[in-house]
């Protein structure tokens, strides 16, 4: 119990330290969407665990002039355990602005940038799976005014550290999964 309220601590202060006194100007100008699903609506099976578990088509826009890279965080904040980690992808080139269903599993991905360890403990995509009732899915998409430099394999604490002061702005989709 105290090594879950810890880490659930360490989580919160880092996204506090990311989120205050970071960004030049306003947050929240990106904008995050999915031709699978909308802001509030229930993500299809193909994008879960009790489909193809393949990783959802999304695309965001109104990247800021001065990002260096984007960072994408997908994580479920009602997990039972805490927030629990589903996907981590970062040193994306700015100039992307989509991701198509179904990106690899692995280290590196083929437009730029490398994947991160989720909690499931896997490089890549893992989707929505919850035991019980029903989970919202954020897929946040970071602006960041640096390239990280981060091994392939990096965990959420890590790429949270790493991201520390260099937010330009930040956008996110929500969306729901409940298994029956």
């Amino acid at each position: 119990m105290r090594k879950i309220f810890g880490s659930f601590l360490t989580e919160i202060l880092l996204t506090t330290l990311l989120m205050v006194g970071q960004v030049e100007g306003a947050m929240g100008k990106m904008e995050v969407r999915s031709a699978a699903f909308g802001e509030g609506e229930t993500i299809p099976a193909d994008f879960t665990c009790d489909g193809a578990n393949m990783s959802p088509p999304i695309e965001w826009s109104n990247v800021p002039k001065g990002a260096k890279s984007l960072a994408i965080i997908t994580e479920d904040p009602d997990a039972p355990a805490g927030n629990w980690t589903h996907w981590l992808v970062y040193d994306l080139p700015p100039v992307l602005t989509q991701f198509r269903a179904g990106i690899p599993m692995g280290e590196k991905l083929s437009v730029g940038g490398s994947q991160g360890r989720t909690d499931f403990g896997a490089l890549g995509y893992g989707g929505p799976c919850p035991p019980s009732g029903t989970h919202r899915y954020l897929f946040k998409v970071y602006a960041l005014d640096a390239m990280l430099y981060l091994k392939p394999g990096a965990t959420k604490k890590e790429l949270l550290k790493a991201m520390q002061g260099h937010i330009l702005d930040m956008g996110q989709l929500m969306g729901t999964y409940e298994r029956s």
